[in-house]
This record gives structure tokens, C-alpha cells and sequence, in this order.
């Protein structure tokens, strides 16, 4: 009997990905272990691996493809003893359109822990093609897409890449929603009925006027997550300076003293002082949810990490119970990896607090938008030597870094996070506390 490979579902929030590469071809014998595929997510590229051995009698998605939903049936492999040649795959494997889920019917999850399940697509109105010279040619997957896209086909009449100048899929994935025909009535909503598109009027902006370059997984990710956090989660910002002279002075002991291949960062010690006055304020770490408030265990910290194309946030786990020179190599690692996409899910998911450090380019100050269901985000600007005054009254300077605390006003009130940030303050102004 033949053997179906499914689309996995590589985390827990997973929906779709790109089939990046196949490293089998038709023909080829695979055993359980074999690497056979890689897959991008919207944060990283992961290996799939084999789970049942047989010869591959058919792909049925192309490397490259996007948007390949988890649990869509990618290619069928033949049993010991079973002509290749006549296998076929129990369901179609079509790669949908948006929100159309894949069907795979009853298949047996070759390449994922769970069991493919068979979900009915969403009706959704099909655009008017038009009679006569009017008539707009375009496939009934563009139709569909365009429906659900709200893109006007009107605009790309006679510009498909399709023979004659049919519209097809790819033209529609790659045009603006709603940027034809603007009319009175404004742009069409989403289908969340919340966000209205985000499109340039062709009436101001000429199309040969820019250069639209399409959203890949991460950007239209990001763009989601931080819209959704922006408008469903109140945010309220609290502001502290914070004198940094014992910290610099208390790392350039440290990594004097450090083995070998070890360097402690500033960065690394915000990370250990979060997580201190995490775990000294508790009520602050914490997430809303629907059934309650979940008041986390350990101080699982996630670090904004810039990579190409967006922003991913590795989480340093329990950092409360590591030392410095142990979150300094973690870190590391998690960055260099975070850049090449190569963080497991579990590598970049399930933090309960955030830090973003614009610091080395100079920002003074600036405030992050929360990462759900996070209920802060700390944001921290660069050191910089100030005039102050002294305990006793004298004029002198000192080196201050200015912190921004987001918080999810649902989860913290203004004194939890005033509380939390005055202990995160006596951490880093007195970094020995944090031996204690």
C-alpha cells in the first residue's frame, strides 16, 4: 500500500509553508531517518525527515512552491515490492488558494504527528468576468483568489501571463487588493472585517512610479502579529534612566576573568536583570488569556534579533538560574543561527518578557509594541555620558541608558510595572545583587 507525505506541521501556530527543496527525486529509495525535504516557515528553513521507508513514486510539489498547507499531501512513496509506476496519491494534492485548507483525505501523516484532516473551504463570491470585448479573461483560481484578495480584475485585463493575456494565479498573487477602480466608497475590508487594505491610489502613486517587491512568510508574519498586538492589546509605556558605570565596570572584570572564547555583553547582563526582577515582581510575569491570567514558573526571555527580511525574538530559557557567561555563549549561538533561519520552533517560541536594544545604533529612546501573549516588552536605548547630580550635591557625569516599558494593561497596572522596573534598575546599578 502506498504511503502519503504530508506538508508538516513543523510548530504548534504552523498553517503553511514554502517547500524550499526536495533531496529525493522519483525512484529514489528512502529509509526512516533519510533527510527528503526542506521547509521554510515564516522564521526559519527545517530538514524533514523520512518516516517510513519505501522508493518515492511520485512528487507533487514542486521546490519553490509557497503557501503549502500543513497536512497537503507532497509526495507518495511505493512499499517494498509495489510497482512504482502505479501508485497514486489517496487525495488530491493541489497547493490551495488562500484559505482554501487542503483536503487529504483520511491520509496516514507520513512526515507529521498528526493525522490529516479534511476541512470544507470557505464559500467565497466570484468576481463578473464581463461579455463581449469587455469580457475579462482570467482561470477560476485567479477568480478566486482575486475574490478573496480583493483585487479588481479589471485592472490586469489583458496583462495576464497566462496565452492571450489570460489572468492566472501568479498574476493576481502578485497584484495590489483593491488597487483598480478606486471608487467613493473607499477600499473594500479585510476579511476580518477590522483592517482595510493597505494599497497606493494608482491615482497618486503611477505604478511605474515604485518598485513593489512581494511580502515573503516573515514580513506578511510580522505585519499580522504586530497589527493584531497593536490593536487588541492595550499598551501603556513607564520610562527610567539608569546609571550603567558599575555594570561597565563590573563586566570588564568579568570577562578579565572569563575563560577563554567568553564575552560577556551589556546585552547579556540586561538579561540576567530581567530576569532577576522577574522573578523578585512575579505578577509581572505574566500573559492574558481568555481563561485567565497565567502567571509563568521560570523567566523565559526573548531577544529581538534583526535578520533579513524581519525580526525574530530567540528565547534564553530560565535565564534566572543561568550565569552570565552561560546566557553570553546561549545567546550567541541563538543569534548566529537566528540570522541563517536555522532556530528550531522551540528556539524562538514561548517567551514570557522581550527585550529589543537599539542601543548600538545610537537610539536614545523608543517604545516596541508588545509580542503576544507577552505582557511586556522592555525597550533599551544607548548609554550615554551625562551631566548628573552627585550624592552630595556635586556636578558630575555619569553613564545613562534610558529604558521604555511596554505593558499589557489587561495583565500589569502602572505601580506592578513601576515595581518592576525600579528592580530591574537596582540590578543593573548594582550588579553584584545579582549574585545574591
Amino acid at each position: 500500500m502506498s504511503i502519503n507525505i504530508t506538508m508538516p506541521a513543523l510548530s504548534p501556530t504552523m498553517e503553511e509553508g514554502t517547500l524550499a527543496k526536495w533531496n529525493v527525486k522519483p525512484g529514489d529509495t528512502v529509509e526512516a531517518g533519510d533527510v527528503i525535504a526542506e521547509i521554510e516557515t515564516d522564521k526559519a528553513t527545517m530538514e524533514v525527515e523520512a518516516v517510513d521507508e519505501g522508493t518515492v513514486a511520485q512528487i507533487l510539489v514542486e521546490e519553490g512552491t509557497e503557501g503549502v498547507k500543513v497536512n497537503a499531501i507532497i509526495a507518495v512513496l511505493a512499499e517494498e515490492g509495489e510497482d512504482a509506476s502505479s501508485v497514486s496519491a489517496d487525495a488530491p494534492a493541489a497547493v490551495p488558494a488562500p484559505s482554501e485548507p487542503a483536503p487529504a483525505k483520511g491520509a496516514p501523516a507520513a512526515a507529521t504527528p498528526e493525522a490529516p484532516k479534511q476541512v470544507a473551504s470557505t464559500p467565497v463570491q466570484m468576481p463578473a468576468l464581463g461579455a463581449g470585448d469587455d469580457r475579462i479573461k482570467a482561470s477560476p483560481l485567479a477568480r478566486r483568489i482575486a475574490a478573496l484578495k480583493g483585487v479588481d480584475l479589471a485592472a490586469l485585463k489583458g496583462k495576464g501571463s497566462g496565452p492571450h493575456g489570460r489572468i492566472v494565479k501568479k498574476d493576481v498573487e502578485n497584484a495590489q487588493p483593491g488597487a483598480a477602480a478606486p471608487t467613493s466608497t473607499g477600499a473594500p475590508a479585510s476579511p476580518d472585517g477590522l483592517i482595510l487594505p493597505q494599497v497606493l491610489d494608482d491615482r497618486v502613486y503611477a505604478p511605474d512610479s515604485y518598485r513593489l517587491e512581494p511580502l515573503d512568510g516573515m514580513r506578511k508574519t510580522v505585519a499580522r502579529r504586530l497589527t493584531q498586538s497593536f490593536m487588541q492589546v492595550p499598551h501603556f509605556p513607564l520610562n527610567v534612566d539608569i546609571a550603567l558605570d558599575k555594570l561597565l565596570a563590573a563586566r570588564k572584570g568579568i570577562n578579565e576573568a572569563a575563560p577563554e572564547g567568553v564575552k560577556v555583553s551589556v546585552n547579556d547582563m540586561l538579561i540576567k536583570a530581567s530576569a532577576m526582577a522577574l522573578m523578585a515582581e512575579p505578577d509581572c510575569n505574566a500573559s492574558y488569556s481568555d481563561h485567565g491570567i497565567a502567571y509563568h514558573h521560570g523567566a523565559h526571555i526573548s531577544v529581538a534579533v534583526a535578520i533579513d527580511g524581519g525580526l525574530i525574538t530567540p528565547v534564553i530559557r530560565d535565564a534566572e538560574k543561568k550565569g552570565l557567561a552561560d546566557i553570553s555563549v546561549e545567546m550567541k549561538d541563538l543569534a548566529t543561527r537566528a540570522r541563517e533561519r536555522k532556530l528550531k520552533p522551540q528556539e524562538y517560541m514561548g517567551g514570557t518578557f522581550s527585550i529589543s536594544n537599539l542601543g548600538m545604533f545610537g537610539i536614545k529612546s523608543f517604545a516596541s509594541i508588545i509580542n503576544p501573549p507577552e505582557g511586556m516588552i522592555m525597550s533599551v536605548g544607548a548609554g550615554e555620558k551625562q551631566p548628573v547630580i552627585g550624592a552630595n550635591g556635586e556636578l558630575t557625569t555619569a553613564t545613562m541608558m534610558g529604558v521604555t516599558l511596554t505593558c499589557d494593561h489587561r495583565v500589569i497596572g502602572g505601580a506592578e510595572g513601576a515595581r518592576w522596573l525600579q528592580a530591574f534598575k537596582r540590578y543593573v546599578e548594582t550588579p553584584e545583587s545579582m549574585l545574591l
